[in-house]
């Protein structure tokens, strides 16, 4: 069986050396290199490659859009080559996808390449179901903001998920505290929870949300009650309702 493979990456240096590595391993054709994702889409529509290496890191088009913009019947099997990103790397382990993570050993290269050759000789040319729901769970991720806008006096404001610290509810709208600022947005606590990650925002109590990295300590208070304790000193109420949530969030640590 031969297994023709194309190599995506736009780093040259990084190209170079998957070609290398894969000149020593039989029953290899590659069909051809793209150093970015829209030369890497048309491709992998022109060649049909069997095999793409694919960099999850590159502008414009990354290699998960390529991935998303392909037509399923249409779709390689992929190793992603990536550097270190938290997010994706726990999203490739929980679906059982192949990755690199750069720099990559000769040994991780030729296993990961070993058990891409053993799923395709099994899949008779149907789409790779874990590769699927990969995107699917990515999209899912991507889809959340990174902002959210503020509209106070006749002005719009920026705040950046990451540097909010909690979030209050006051009636249909709902006070963010990032940095040292805090800002009142028209949404409800409800709504404005469904943008955010749930691994990250966690529901403490009916009427407030807390980031969970920046998240000190937990107290306990009364009647199964407890005391989040942020960095900045801020302490709020763990309501009983989400206790068992909040604990299986942060490892069972309650």
């Amino acid at each position: 069986m031969t297994i023709r493979v194309l190599i995506v990456d736009d780093e040259p240096i990084a190209r170079r050396r998957v070609r290398r590595l894969l000149a020593s391993e039989p029953g290899i054709e590659i069909a051809g290199e793209c150093g970015n994702g829209l030369d890497a889409l048309a491709a992998i529509e022109r060649l049909a490659p069997d095999l793409v290496f694919l960099d999850v890191q590159m502008p414009e088009l990354d290699g998960l859009a390529v991935l998303a913009a392909l037509d399923a019947a249409r779709m390689p099997s992929v190793i992603f080559t990536t550097a270190f990103d938290e997010y994706a790397v726990r999203a490739f382990d929980v679906h059982a996808v192949d990755y690199l993570v750069k720099p990559f050993s000769r040994a991780r290269f030729e296993l990961a390449l070993q058990r891409a050759a053993a799923r395709l000789e099994r899949r008779e040319g149907s789409v790779d179901a874990r590769l699927m729901a990969l995107l699917e769970t990515l999209h899912a991720e991507r889809a959340r903001p990174d902002r959210l806008v503020v509209k106070a006096a006749g002005r719009v404001h920026f705040v950046t998920v990451a540097d909010i610290r909690w979030i209050e509810s006051e009636g249909n709208y709902a006070r963010v505290h990032a940095g040292e600022t805090s800002h009142v947005i028209r949404t409800t606590l409800a709504g404005l929870s469904g943008k955010l990650d749930p691994k990250q925002f966690l529901r403490i109590h009916r009427s407030t949300i807390v980031n969970v990295r920046y998240v000190k300590e937990l107290r306990p208070w009364f009647r199964g009650d407890f005391v989040v304790v942020l960095r900045d000193g801020t302490e709020l109420t763990l309501s009983r309702t989400y206790r068992k949530k909040v604990a299986d969030a942060l490892g069972n640590a309650l």
